[in-house]
């Protein structure tokens, strides 16, 4: 049934208790009041569904404004996609987060800011993942969506501490909790089930120096909620003018932050340098790619010859079966450390020789042959390298170019030595290390995927390591932006641990970043197929990173529940304000439509 007080600009609320009449306002000796029916145009504009939704021309203006914001919302999350390589925008990371930081304060409710966070993350994770696309086809869209259901409550967030017209309070908290909102995010994210840690805003600044300083510091998280933190601050500058001296002081802050990290925070000391060679024997497909892949890389190794190497890295895959179990490999190997006076780290996909199963292997090889060092990647990459619940998702392997075959994990990091050579070993009788029968520095091997997590490189470094390498491969995406957004996450890396990192690949990027996570050299890009050698510094200085850990991240959750605590306890209410009452609800439980 129609509600008789369904005109423009009347609800039935007003003037009106619930518990009143249709008569209530009628006035003694007069009929019943008249309300106008709708003309020919009026019926479309002002009708209500059965369910009080309106329909018609007004109901159709609505659904299309709606589905206008909801598309605004998708586009403004994925605008950071372009502050990372290939586009490398770095300086527009601090503004990226603006357009979707207004929309969510204009939600006229937290339902629809709830909305707006979510759609916007699926822009997000959509725009710096698209490049899976190959491996996991129509599948990266519901994963983006479940992914994007992390923003939600940073939505929330948001519009709770700057929507409307928000207090000096509310939006110098936000300064500090929107930032920690989002580093939630990233925490959670990092997961490996979920994806990891690729694409967090602050390794969008990977290439600033004064960005590479804090996350010496704090790690990459400490660079993310810097940035956020100016979005945050930009974002009032714009929204709310009655508080623009919030938002100078909170630019103000970060600046002085910035500064204090860029000119205060020494840099790594170094002690010495290694000499370390990358070599990238470019795309080889094919049901013999394994094989030309290995002649490729063994004809560029043998080119480095009386060039006074400490190590010789390949890329990932580089070796198709395991050397333990083909002498003949081995052999080859062996005589290829020979010959060039460098040990070698290869990198085997295939099955272990001496159990059941696929890793992926960095092995150590000296002239004596293997070393018996061996790192098994722990953390594999989801459709990359294993379905998860292949059982339910095994059907994603008839799309793209997900993992016919789950790769196993290892159990364990390694720190490996670097073995003797004949120049080896004259140099470890000068400096009196002899007797270990290896020279320094130790070598902290990672995967692949592996350089996306902050932890595995701190850990390393804690068990002694002072060259951290990469070994990877990004072929199935060498047309896309993944090989250079790879390649600059070494830079966080090295400036996190204070390591020089040394990234070798299959087929491009390779790069070499020093201690303090400026590159070292030029990279070999995706269309090379040669060597590079770097003369890396190497340093024994303990960043605050390495000291301290992911220290921000338990910032962020301290905040964020101090914020939600405040909140319940209504701290943030206005003066005089009370508690909003709650809607009256007649016998048949419809809120503030009795008549519905």
């Amino acid at each position: 049934m129609r509600n008789p007080f369904a005109r423009r600009g009347r609800h039935p609320e007003q003037g009106q208790h619930p518990e009143q009449g249709q008569d209530a306002h009628r006035v003694p000796g007069q009929g019943p009041e008249r309300v106008p029916g709708p003309g020919p145009d009026q019926d479309a504009d002002q009708g209500h569904d059965p369910d009080g939704a309106p329909h018609g021309r007004s109901g159709g203006r609505a659904r299309r404004r709606a589905l206008a914001r909801s598309l605004l919302a998708v586009g403004c999350g994925a605008l950071p996609a372009l502050a990372f390589p290939a586009p490398g925008l770095w300086w527009w990371a601090y503004l990226a987060l603006v357009p979707w930081l207004l929309l969510i304060r204009t939600a006229p409710g937290a339902r629809r800011a709830a909305l707006d966070g979510w759609l916007g993350g699926i822009g997000f994770v959509f725009a710096v993942h698209h490049w899976l696309l190959p491996s996991l086809h129509v599948f990266l869209l519901p994963l983006s969506a479940l992914l994007g259901l992390l923003w939600l409550p940073w939505a929330w967030l948001v519009r709770s501490l700057i929507g409307g017209a928000p207090s000096a309070l509310r939006a110098g908290t936000a300064l500090v909790a929107v930032p920690s909102g989002w580093l939630l995010i990233e925490l959670v994210r990092s997961w490996e089930g979920l994806g990891g840690p690729w694409g967090l805003l602050g390794a969008s600044q990977w290439q600033v120096p004064g960005a590479l300083r804090l996350a010496s510091v704090g790690g990459v998280w400490l660079v993310t909620a810097l940035v956020v933190a100016v979005n945050t601050a930009v974002a009032l500058l714009l929204a709310a003018p009655g508080l623009r001296a919030v938002g100078v002081a909170g630019l103000a802050g970060c600046a002085l932050v910035a500064a204090t990290a860029a000119w205060g925070v020494g840099a790594p000391r170094v002690t010495g340098t290694v000499r370390v060679a990358l070599v990238q024997p470019g795309v080889f497909d094919g049901a013999d790619g394994a094989e030309r892949r290995f002649d490729r890389a063994e004809e560029l190794t043998r080119s480095l010859a009386g060039q006074h190497l400490d190590l010789v890295v390949w890329g990932e895959s580089g070796v198709g079966a395991d050397p333990a179990g083909r002498p003949d490999l081995a052999a080859r190997l062996t005589a290829l450390s020979r010959e060039v006076d460098a040990p070698l780290l290869v990198n085997v996909d295939a099955r272990r020789a001496d159990r059941p199963g696929i890793y992926k292997s960095a092995v150590m090889v000296g002239p004596e042959g293997l070393t018996g060092q061996r790192y098994d990647k722990m953390r594999l990459v989801p459709f990359g390298e294993y379905i998860p619940a292949r059982g339910v998702l095994g059907w994603v392997t008839s799309f793209g170019k997900a993992a016919d075959e789950d790769r196993r994990r290892g159990t364990e990091p390694v720190v490996m030595r670097l073995p003797a050579t004949g120049d080896g070993s004259e140099e470890a009788a000068r400096d009196g290390s002899a007797s270990t029968g290896a020279r320094e520095p130790l070598v902290g091997p990672l995967v692949c995927f592996e350089s996306a997590f902050p932890d595995m490189s701190r850990n390393l470094v804690r068990d002694g390591a002072g060259l951290l390498v990469v070994q990877s491969s990004t072929s199935t995406f060498q047309k896309s932006w993944a090989p250079a957004q790879h390649a600059s996450l070494a830079a966080l890396r090295a400036a996190e641990t204070g390591r020089p990192v040394a990234h070798a690949t299959l087929t491009g990027v390779s790069a070499a970043y020093g201690p303090d996570g400026r590159r070292i050299g030029p990279v070999l890009g995706t269309d090379a197929s040669a060597v590079a050698v770097r003369e890396l510094p190497l340093s024994d200085s303990t960043t605050g990173y390495v000291r301290w850990g992911d220290w921000p991240l338990y910032g962020a959750l301290a905040v964020v529940g101090a914020v939600c605590a405040a909140e319940g306890a209504g701290a943030f209410r206005r003066p005089g304000s009370a508690p909003r009452a709650r809607r009256a609800r007649t016998a048949r439980g419809s809120a503030g439509h009795p008549w519905h």
